[in-house]
């Protein structure tokens, strides 16, 4: 059916034919040879209006001032077709049309890629202010050292932008199915230890790609180089900065015994991570025994270990 006054709607758009994009108001109206539309017959009951001679139809690319018969001064085609979505690709874009603004919010950001060496700085210059410099730390120590508090409390004290990453925070992303070690290790909980890992590694390299520095959490053993430290500088980079946190025994089994949930972990299970992370020393990485320190203290012995770090990264 065709509609007695008005543009009629554009053809549907057919899969594999591409958007309509050529279709023209002015080339489906019946041409001059063809003479106007025929205007269908009003309903019964009706009042019948007197009959209008229509004005000449007008050529391609004008269209009638409302009301009269003269055609409409030449105006300049539209940027874009009103039938191209904005966000459409540019290749389906008329030709010459400018490109469209994205109104969506969207923040383009940096690809993320490995963490490089922080460069060695001259001699004669200062070391560089650790709490200034983007920097990507692994703060690595057994369950009950303080990892997570000492890590909250450095980020949030920076004076540039700090994220922390808490492996258990994101391994417990995971709610049915969680392969939770305290019920005994398998390969569920290793696999899924293995991919928070990767998971931190990849939030690292975002964040540092946009200029935020980053601190990692984990209870990486000596023992195990390649899916430990070895894991954690494939995933963010060899400018990654191991620290270890090491304090007693007796302090490790005190904090220990305040967690609550799946963190805490039995005695004898802490006592045998604690003598595996002995490993670490004379592993050549800087060792914090924050046995009598506050958090506090803590994180500003982390910034002296830091700064010497940068001026001289430790070989791992």
């Amino acid at each position: 059916m065709q509609h007695p006054v008005g543009s009629p709607l554009p053809p549907p758009h057919q899969p594999g034919h591409g958007p309509a994009l050529g279709w023209s108001p002015a080339a489906h109206h019946p041409g001059p040879s063809q003479g106007p539309a025929p205007v269908p017959p009003p309903a019964p009951g009706y009042p019948t209006a007197p009959r209008q001679t229509p004005a000449p139809h007008p050529g391609p690319g004008a269209a009638p001032y409302p009301g009269s018969g003269s055609p409409a001064p030449h105006q300049p085609p539209p940027a874009q077709s009103p039938h191209l979505p904005p966000s459409a690709p540019a290749s389906h874009r008329p030709a010459g049309a400018p490109p469209v603004p994205d109104t969506t919010g969207h923040v383009p950001l940096p690809p993320g890629g490995p963490v490089a060496v922080p460069s060695v700085p001259p001699a004669a210059s200062a070391a560089p202010d650790p709490t200034t410099t983007t920097l990507a730390v692994l703060l690595i120590g057994p369950a009950g050292a303080g990892k997570t508090s000492v890590a909250k409390y450095w980020a949030d004290h920076r004076r540039v932008p700090t994220a922390h990453i808490s492996l258990d925070d994101v391994r417990e992303w995971v709610r049915s199915g969680f392969a939770d070690p305290q019920t005994g290790w398998n390969e569920h909980s290793e696999a899924q230890y293995r991919l928070a890992r990767r998971t931190c590694g990849f939030s690292a390299r975002n964040f540092l790609a946009n200029g935020i520095s980053c601190i990692l959490d984990d209870a990486v053993f000596p023992d195990r180089p390649v899916v430990g430290l070895g894991g954690w500088k494939r995933h963010v980079g060899p400018g990654l900065l191991p620290v270890v946190l090491l304090p007693g025994l007796d302090i490790v089994l005190e904090r220990n015994a305040e967690r609550s949930g799946n963190r805490r972990l039995t005695d004898e299970e802490v006592a045998r991570i604690h003598g595996r992370m002995a490993g670490w020393y004379g592993s050549g990485l800087p060792i914090i025994d924050n046995s009598q320190l506050d958090i506090p203290e803590t994180a500003q012995l982390l910034d002296e270990v830091l700064s010497r770090s940068i001026a001289s990264p430790p070989s791992w």
